[in-house]
């Protein structure tokens, strides 16, 4: 008697992480964040990273980066590279919060968490959060039966569900959605459109 044992694909990891600038620091900040990305870059899993900051006149940098698995994360987290970066911050910056999120969550919400700073915002209303995953997964949904079904069309009906699915959730996962939510992020927030941003600018004397 035979037993088939079912293993599930490695989920990717993504870790957020909010430190706040000494105030004056700003170019020592911002040559430190990229070293550590360029770091991050040369280890086996690494899918990408990012930094944004709220405004120009705030001392807080919201930093992720992303891995294939949480053995890749762990290897950079352990690694003499990580270290000597951490240390060579000391008196520049302070770590304020992190987290890690796993596969498709958290594109949306806030990160949670202890904040050494000020409150953190609400995310988005659910609404609006429907609203782009509707716009990302429609098309996306419409262009793989398009496609798939002259393929798959005749195999029986959890078949061609299975397929339909296992095409569209790493799409989902890592293309079209971050490339809708990052378009659409002025929204989101309720900012004005990028159109709006360069109007405005343009009629300054």
């Amino acid at each position: 008697m035979s037993s088939d044992v079912v293993t599930r694909p490695p989920e990717s990891v993504t870790v957020t992480v909010t430190r706040r600038a000494l105030p004056g620091r700003d170019e020592e900040m911002s040559a430190w964040v990229q070293a550590g990305q360029r770091l991050a870059g040369g280890f086996d899993g690494f899918l990408g990273a990012g930094h944004v900051r709220p405004g120009p006149a705030s001392q807080d940098w919201h930093m992720l980066y992303r891995f294939a698995d949480e053995r890749a994360l762990d290897r950079w987290q352990r690694s003499e590279q990580r270290d000597w970066w951490l240390k060579s911050a000391l008196g520049i910056v302070q770590e304020t919060r992190v987290e890690k999120r796993t596969g498709i969550e958290g594109w949306f919400d806030e990160p949670s968490g202890r904040v050494l700073s000020t409150a953190v915002p609400n995310g988005p209303p659910r609404w609006k959060q429907a609203c782009v995953i509707f716009l990302a997964f429609a098309p996306v949904n419409l262009a793989a039966q398009a496609v798939l079904l002259p393929v798959v069309g005749g195999w029986p009906l959890p078949l061609r569900v299975l397929a339909l699915t296992a095409v569209l959730i790493p799409l989902m996962t890592y293309l079209v959605l971050p490339f809708v939510t990052s378009r659409l992020q002025w929204w989101l927030e309720g900012r004005p459109g990028p159109w709006r941003r360069r109007r405005r600018h343009a009629g300054r004397p």
